[in-house]
Parts: C-alpha cells; sequence; structure tokens
C-alpha cells in the first residue's frame, strides 16, 4: 500500500452523512444575467457558460467561490459540465451556480460533482436539462470539514502538475513548429522538383469493402475507419485525405492495411525520405490544394505537380531525426509529454474516486 493509500484509508471516514443539495449548498441562480454577444461590452471579467468561458466583459454577477453546473448545454452527458470559479465572474442562464454553506467546502463540492453520475437528475430528450428541482435533489455527502479539506489538497496537488505538463506541452509544440518551420525551409541552394518526380505512386486508395469484425484496418481521412478481411499494404506509406473536410491532412500507416478511395497513397522513391515527406507534407498545408465547395477535393494529379525542396538525402534523414525527437515529445501517446498527462489524468481519477467514494450513514 503506498503512503497515500494509507493516507486515504486514516483519513476517509467508514460512513458519512449525505444530504441534498438545497440544505447544504447556496443556490444563486436569480443573480445570472444572459447577454447577447452583440450588447456585451469588453472587459476583464469572465462571461461563462454551459460549458466554458465565452468572453470577458465589463462587470460582473457573481464574486466568490462558486461551482457552476450546466443547466442544459452540456458537451457530454456522461462527463456532466461542471467548472471551479474564484473572483469575479459573470454567469448566463444555462449555467446552475451554487457554494457550500459552513460545513461544506466549496473546492470539496466541485470534485465530488465531477465524478458524479447526473443523467438520472436530467429531463429532456434531445437537449437534456437539469433543472433547478432536480439539482436541488442531489445527495451530498458531508464528511467532517478538515477531512474534505486535505482532500482537496490532495487533489488539487494532481490538478496542479496535469497544468504544469499541459503547460509544458503546449511550450513544447510551439519550439516543434518553429523548428519545423525553420528546418524545411530552403531557397535556390537546393534542387526543387515535383511530388511526381520524387514519389514512386501518389494514387487514390480503393477499398470500398470493410466491417467492423475484420482482422485488417482500413485507413480513412484521418485515420482508421473500419476494418477488412484482407490487405492490400504491408509497408509505412504516407496517406493524405483527398475529399471532404479534411482534405489535406497528412497522416502515415504502417503494418497490414488497406486504404479507403477517399484518401491519397503516397510512397517517396528511395531518394525521398519517408520522415522528411512526411513533415514536409504536413508543412504545406495541402488543404489549400483543395477545390470545390460543398465538397473540397485533392486529386492525385493536383498533389503530383506541386513542386517542393529536395535537399540531399543525408540532409533529409538528419532534419527528420530531428524532427521525430520533437514529435515523439509532443504527440506520443506512449512515451512523450502526452503520455505523461494521460497517465497523470488517470492516477488523478483514480485517487479521486477513491478520496470521493463514502458509505452513506443508515439508519
Amino acid at each position: 500500500m503506498s503512503k497515500l493509500d494509507e493516507l486515504i484509508a486514516e483519513l476517509c471516514p467508514d460512513v458519512v452523512e449525505y444530504v441534498r443539495l438545497a440544505e447544504c449548498c447556496d443556490i444563486e441562480d436569480n443573480k445570472r444575467k444572459p447577454v447577447k454577444s452583440s450588447l456585451r461590452i469588453p472587459g476583464d471579467t469572465p462571461y461563462y457558460g454551459a460549458n466554458n468561458i465565452q468572453d470577458y466583459v465589463e462587470g460582473y454577477t457573481h464574486y466568490g467561490q462558486y461551482v457552476l453546473i450546466a443547466e442544459d448545454g452540456s458537451a457530454s452527458l456522461e462527463n456532466y459540465s461542471v467548472q471551479y470559479v474564484d473572483g469575479f465572474f459573470w454567469a448566463n442562464n444555462h449555467v446552475h451556480v451554487i457554494k457550500g454553506r459552513k460545513d461544506l467546502d466549496t473546492k470539496f463540492l466541485y470534485y465530488y460533482l465531477t465524478s458524479f453520475n447526473f443523467i438520472p437528475f436530467l429531463t429532456g430528450g434531445t437537449r437534456a436539462k437539469l433543472n433547478k428541482g432536480n439539482m436541488e435533489e442531489i445527495p451530498i455527502p458531508i464528511p467532517p470539514l478538515p477531512v474534505q479539506q486535505e482532500i482537496v489538497r490532495i487533489l488539487d496537488n494532481f490538478t496542479e502538475l496535469t497544468a504544469e505538463l499541459t503547460a509544458e506541452l503546449t511550450a513544447r509544440r510551439k519550439q516543434y513548429e518553429y523548428y519545423r518551420d525553420f528546418l524545411l525551409t530552403f531557397g535556390d541552394e537546393v534542387e526543387w522538383k515535383t511530388l511526381g518526380e520524387v514519389c514512386e505512386k501518389i494514387a487514390s486508395g480503393k477499398n470500398k469493402s470493410r466491417n467492423d469484425s475484420g482482422e485488417f484496418p482500413v485507413y480513412g481521412s484521418t485515420g482508421i475507419i473500419a476494418y477488412s478481411d484482407s490487405y492490400a499494404y504491408n509497408e509505412e506509406l504516407l496517406l493524405v485525405a483527398r475529399v471532404g473536410a479534411n482534405a489535406g491532412f497528412v497522416h502515415k500507416a504502417k503494418g497490414q492495411y488497406d486504404v479507403s478511395d477517399n484518401t491519397l497513397i503516397v510512397k517517396p522513391k528511395k531518394s525521398y525520405n519517408l520522415s522528411f515527406a512526411y513533415y514536409q507534407l504536413l508543412n504545406m498545408k495541402l488543404n489549400n490544394l483543395a477545390v470545390g465547395g460543398g465538397q473540397p477535393l485533392i486529386t492525385a494529379g493536383k498533389l503530383k505537380q506541386v513542386k517542393i525542396p529536395v535537399p540531399p538525402l543525408d540532409e533529409q534523414e538528419r532534419i527528420a531525426a530531428i524532427l521525430n525527437r520533437f514529435d515523439a515529445l509532443c504527440n506520443d501517446l506512449t512515451s512523450g509529454i502526452p503520455a505523461e498527462i494521460e497517465a497523470r489524468q488517470k492516477q488523478y481519477e483514480y485517487y479521486r474516486d477513491k478520496l470521493l467514494s463514502f458509505k452513506e450513514v443508515t439508519a
């Protein structure tokens, strides 16, 4: 058992009293004030909607520590929208505004509600709503206040660590984009050729037969879209979305797989390093090649005509190696910063659920 698990075992009472939200919280919905975007006066106060900050305005409706629960319009019903606010803010009429009374820490209330299943308390069909009456009936555990505060301290530490990692990831991605632009910018010092000259193949995939139970993945515009009982390719290739809103999106495929007919297959020659080609195509914003209004389209012929700088192979490999390291750090879900963020998030959710699971006092 870890030290944190030991602390949880010592900290959390065996049973606690649960009370209705209306009995332990102040509900300040009467102060909410929706304002059309055209009528908002720009300022420094965050203007909150159901899921996030929608604007910054002059003035405020509330001040202090509060929990905002979506009344309607939550982006997800399973992970229902709950926000924590500390300071001046403006709330529109799509969020309930609540705070804990003297025996209930508001931040503890927030953490508890982020793991709460709201679905049984929602009404309505396609636009589910948490009306005030149902919200008032939500059961809230009330452990001793020092216990609440210690739980908040532990969960705050997890949250701050994730925030630090997210900030580092943002900085690394900006650094990555800078070096990608810098390393892939060439002038007349290198030879320029068309993609058709440096690629063995640029053509549409042909798969139209797919299902959900096949052994081999079928790649479409932005990744795996289905599976097939057979495969057409057994090598690493570049794929470019050919049609639709994602036209121009570049990604890779490897292993045994097939490719749908809405995706272009790009196979570089041996003199054109595949990883270098990937970063080059990624940096070219190929969506600008798409033509057509309702259904944008990039043709193989159009892609073949694009002129690109082609440095010597050893220089391509050097640049690709640098960008591979940046890409792994910024995007790899198995070893980079995203993997660490995901691991910390799972750790946070595990301990949040463990810390906030209480048995109810029974008569």
